[in-house]
């Protein structure tokens, strides 16, 4: 099968360097359409879905392969020698922040940079670490999303994407978790709020970026000093924003935090 199947991959810009975006839990690469284009004109830009969400080819979604972050990781491996030109800097929202970092240490030399927007490396607390969930927490919202995902989708999309301001975009986070599979979903969210990858930070040299929002109910700000406690070579931004999700709720902000990054780390 093709990988531009698989992942619903997408290349636009011609520049001599790279820039891949990956999508957060529940979207899809629509979300990076206020940011991604405002790089185009620099690097090639490319975009996906991880397998089993968005336009992804939902039959080549493997449990087993996917029962890690890993197995995602090894997807933008394949990506990249498929589609990367130059020096890659990869962009990640929430999720895909931990799948950019196990890229980048399986294969150090393909990356240039990491842009992590929202990242959390565990979302449990554990003893000093504070990652703004108990294991009661997780256990709860992982049941209820098994009882209901639909319904737990409309209560929790406007939720994480904050942005009080603009409703329509809890609206089309809302839709955008309700077309996906849910039992692909399911899956997918233990994967995720169930894994923990706090030893592998000090394993990535590659220079990162890690773009937080003021106020995140996924991601708090003790998550975002931990990251940059531990993540060498890494550089910690916050913004003034609401939500999960500011390359939508605050593209402009993230877009500038980006390029201040970048202007220091490629040159």
């Amino acid at each position: 099968m093709s990988l531009f199947t698989r992942n619903n991959v997408r290349i636009t810009g011609d520049g001599a360097a790279t820039m891949v975006f990956a999508h957060g839990f529940g979207c899809d690469q629509t979300m990076w359409r206020f940011l991604a284009p405002s790089f185009a004109g620099a690097f090639r830009t490319v975009t996906y879905d991880l397998t089993g969400s968005g336009g992804s080819d939902l039959g080549a979604y493997d449990r087993d392969k996917y029962g890690s972050l890993h197995g995602h990781a090894d997807d933008v491996l394949e990506i990249l020698d498929a589609c990367g030109a130059g020096p890659v800097v990869f962009v990640g929202h929430s999720v895909s922040a931990m799948i950019g970092l196990l890229a980048t240490i399986k294969a150090p030399e393909r990356f240039a940079a990491q842009v992590m927007v929202g990242p959390s490396p565990c979302y449990i607390n554990d003893g000093d670490y504070v990652g703004g969930f108990s294991r009661a927490d997780i256990d709860e919202l992982l049941e209820t999303m098994d009882a209901n995902y639909l319904g737990w989708s409309s209560s929790m999309a406007p939720a994480i994407m904050g942005a009080p301001d603009r409703p329509e975009l809890g609206r089309e986070l809302t839709d955008s978790f309700c077309r996906n599979d849910p039992e692909i979903a399911k899956h997918f969210a233990r994967v995720t709020f169930l894994s923990d990858h706090r030893a592998d930070l000090p394993l990535s040299r590659v220079p990162a970026l890690i773009l937080q929002c003021s106020d995140d109910m996924i991601a708090p700000l003790s998550v975002g000093d931990y990251l940059h406690r531990h993540l060498p070579a890494s550089t910690l931004h916050v913004i003034d924003n609401i939500g999960h999700c500011p390359h939508l709720s605050a593209p402009t902000e993230s877009s500038q935090a980006i390029d201040a990054f970048l202007a220091q780390t490629l040159r």
